[in-house]
């Protein structure tokens, strides 16, 4: 077109930007955009608009900030401030989309739309603002918007990710022409909250309805079930994917070898790990922690050094984490401590807390207790409430009172009013039979009035999942369940179980 000495106008630069944009080649746009300020476009709405999109679809969000700024105040639209805020969204900047919103709110020539609010939600999500995602439900409401499913999904999201579920519920049965976004915010909320049972019935409500799942959601779902154990609904889902031809890409995979692992069928992820032709850090990563959690540590350990010799994936954090995890399993201490420098040494990996832990965790399981203090005491970063856990955890399992009493004063430091180091330190004087000190301890935390938080599992039987806390009698067959523990129990004392 240049070529041939045809300059084009205002309508011919958007789609040039957009195309420069979507293939991410900065330099040819910016070539454009010197042309289009030779050619008197400085002021051209469109153009400009174009523009801003352009540098944050290739990650220059600072420099499309400058050319939002350029643009005349008068001569912004809507478009503008939403392709400046949307920019800081992609751009992971949320809290910088929140405050060009707010200076959008004090511009009197411009009014917010649809596409403002939802993308005002997702910022308010990421950042766990309810309060202000609670104003904005406000102004959809005052500005009489249709609750349709891209403002219902965002309004959804936005407080799923703030912990408010019931008002997510609130809105999810207000919007009428729910698509598979609504329902999968739902159910990703329930995930994310760990309430795995509620997910699942969502799940299957949205069956019912005719709404077909995509490869995101079946993914989520697919968590959900290695979360709660249940294999046979995990297999059900899997069948469901085969069923509806719903694309079993690498997302869904990993979620299957992820389930199938916790689940105990290490065989059926291992079989679809080994049916990929070329899988992520995250499906390594998964299948190494598979094997691990599964008993089998030499395999996973030799899988991990599969990883290593690979070119076209290198392990993360994550994986490493993995690694040391299998080792605590295995109670293999040198290699543990081998993979733990070769984090910094040979990937230019910065340790987390998580890694310190596992360490201290199979020191102690080793019964290497004074190198496990001596190890917290230089560690790097500040240790936790779960490190010293970890280390009381170990000295109760070992009879080591004094430890056990430091990691305890260094946990009641930490945490005045948890339970755990009560319940561990008790536990630690009773395999002492010190008795005094039992009751002086459990007296104690009585008058402080220290809660316990109980402990919850979950059971499948004919792929309905139950759900029990300890001491729970809310089920409808308490009383047989009760009278066949009981039962369990008496055996196993007469066959000298214990």
């Amino acid at each position: 077109m240049l070529t041939n000495c045809i300059l084009g106008d205002n309508y011919t630069y958007p789609f040039v930007f957009k195309a420069c944009g979507r293939v991410g080649v900065l330099d040819k746009g910016q070539e454009v955009h010197c042309l289009t300020i030779k050619l008197g476009f400085e002021d051209d709405v469109f153009v400009q608009n174009s523009l801003v999109s352009m540098y944050c679809l290739c990650r220059k969000v600072a420099i499309a900030r400058k050319v939002f700024d350029f643009i005349h105040v008068l001569v912004r639209d809507v478009v503008s401030w939403n392709s400046m805020i949307s920019g800081y969204m992609q751009s992971g900047f949320s809290f910088d989309a929140l405050k060009v919103f707010v200076e959008m709110l004090h511009d009197s020539y411009v009014r917010f739309n649809e596409v403002t609010l939802v993308s005002v939600l997702s910022g308010c999500g990421n950042l766990g603002f309810l309060k202000l995602g609670k104003n904005v439900h406000v102004l959809i409401i005052k500005a009489e918007f249709d609750m349709d499913a891209v403002l219902g999904s965002s309004l959804i999201d936005m407080y799923a990710k703030c912990g408010s579920m019931k008002d997510a519920e609130k809105i999810f049965e207000k919007v009428l022409d729910r698509n598979v976004v609504c329902w999968t915010s739902m159910i990703v909320g329930y995930t994310r909250l760990h309430l795995f049972k509620d997910a699942i019935e969502l799940f299957r409500q949205m069956q019912l309805s005719g709404v077909v799942a995509d490869a995101m959601l079946v993914a989520s779902v697919i968590s959900v079930c290695g979360n709660l154990g249940t294999l046979d609904q995990g297999r059900w889902v899997h069948s469901y994917c085969e069923r509806y031809n719903i694309d079993m890409n690498l997302s869904v995979k990993n979620a299957l070898i992820d389930m199938y692992s916790k689940c105990g069928d290490i065989d059926k992820a291992q079989e679809i790990f080994d049916g990929l032709s070329k899988g992520d850090v995250v499906t390594w990563t998964t299948m190494i922690s598979g094997l691990a959690i599964n008993g089998k540590s030499d395999e996973a350990l030799s899988l991990f050094e599969k990883m290593e010799n690979s070119s076209h994936v290198k392990p993360n954090e994550v994986t490493f984490l993995g690694v040391l995890s299998t080792c605590c399993h295995g109670g293999i201490v040198d290699k543990g401590f081998r993979y733990f420098r070769s984090m910094t040494e040979n990937y230019n990996l910065i340790p987390r807390i998580e890694h310190y832990g596992c360490l201290v965790d199979l020191l102690g399981r080793a019964n290497l207790l004074d190198e496990a203090q001596n190890f917290i005491r230089d560690m790097l970063v500040q240790p936790d409430v779960v490190i010293w856990r970890s280390l009381l955890f170990a000295c109760r399992n070992h009879g080591n009172i004094s430890l056990a009493e430091f990691a305890a004063n260094k946990i009641n430091e930490l945490e005045p009013n948890g339970p755990g180091e009560h319940v561990l330190l008790s536990n630690t004087y009773a395999s002492v039979s010190r008795w005094r000190d039992v009751d002086r301890i459990r007296k104690g935390a009585g008058v402080r009035k220290v809660p316990k938080q109980p402990g919850c599992s979950f059971v499948e039987i004919n792929g309905i999942v139950h759900e029990f806390l300890a001491a729970d009698d809310s089920h409808s067959q308490s009383h047989e369940i009760y009278e066949t523990i009981f039962g369990i129990n008496e055996v196993m004392k007469f066959d000298d179980f214990f």
